[in-house]
């Protein structure tokens, strides 16, 4: 069963955005997602996940940029409802992280029941099912065996294991060109089965629209470099007259 988040009546828009990828050397992003969550006419924000860089573990946010981050999600919260479902960057935010940023967790797939339609959310990387050896990777690394072992190693143990997880992901997205991409079946199994017409994800970093056939699509986010030349983003804002794409 896919879960449901159904909008509130008092909801009149909702932003979606994903893989901001959010770290130290990325002061630009930040500041643009600052400024968004505290411009955006919208009631409530979901992050389709990647919103950080990487994360390993809930007691990395006391360190000093995450504590800033997790306080501007804080403030934001204030005045919007927050959603957050893990990337393949971030399952490891639990909930410490998310009561500390005002934020609720939501499931990967999860379909959005809003403006009379179903929307159906998720981050992309479970269906990207060519790449078998990330999927044999997304099993294990998602197991209650894997991650409890994880989480007890010492904190600086796991920010090495993470910064060398990064090198190697961008080593193997230059060497391949991010060539993976969403199972169209894959999709249209998930569509079928959630009852929705469109799904909108992220992970793969190329914004689009795509034709799945049966009046069925899949809208992919872009991901977020506002550090880059040029610089990169956009929001999908949903509402009654429909999906909007919002470069920023």
């Amino acid at each position: 069963m896919i879960h449901t988040l159904t909008a509130p009546g008092r909801w009149q828009q909702v932003d979606l955005l994903s893989d901001l990828h959010l770290g130290p050397d990325t002061p630009g992003t930040l500041a643009r997602l600052e400024q968004h969550l505290a411009q955006t006419t919208a009631d409530a924000v979901l992050l389709l996940g990647d919103i950080f860089e990487v994360w390993v573990g809930d007691d990395a946010r006391h360190e000093p940029f995450e504590a800033g981050v997790v306080a501007m999600l804080r403030d934001a919260s204030q005045r919007l409802d927050l959603f957050f479902m893990a990337g393949n960057r971030d399952f490891l935010v639990g909930a410490d992280l998310l009561a500390d940023a005002g934020m609720t967790a939501l499931p990967d797939p999860t379909v959005l029941d809003a403006f009379g339609r179903r929307w159906l959310l998720a981050h992309g990387d479970a269906q990207c099912v060519a790449d078998a050896n990330y999927q044999a990777w997304r099993a294990t690394s998602r197991s209650t065996a894997w991650q409890a072992d994880f989480l007890s190693k010492r904190l600086d143990a796991r920010q090495a294991f993470g910064r060398q997880a990064r090198a190697q992901s961008r080593a193997s997205q230059a060497a391949q060109l991010m060539a993976t991409d969403l199972d169209a079946e894959a999709c249209r199994g998930l569509l079928r089965e959630a009852g929705a017409a469109t799904l909108i994800h992220g992970h793969t970093h190329r914004p689009a629209e795509h034709d799945l056939g049966d009046g069925m699509r899949r809208v992919v986010l872009s991901d977020w470099d506002l550090d880059a030349l040029p610089p990169r983003g956009d929001v999908i804002r949903l509402s009654a007259a429909g999906l909007q794409r919002l470069p920023l």
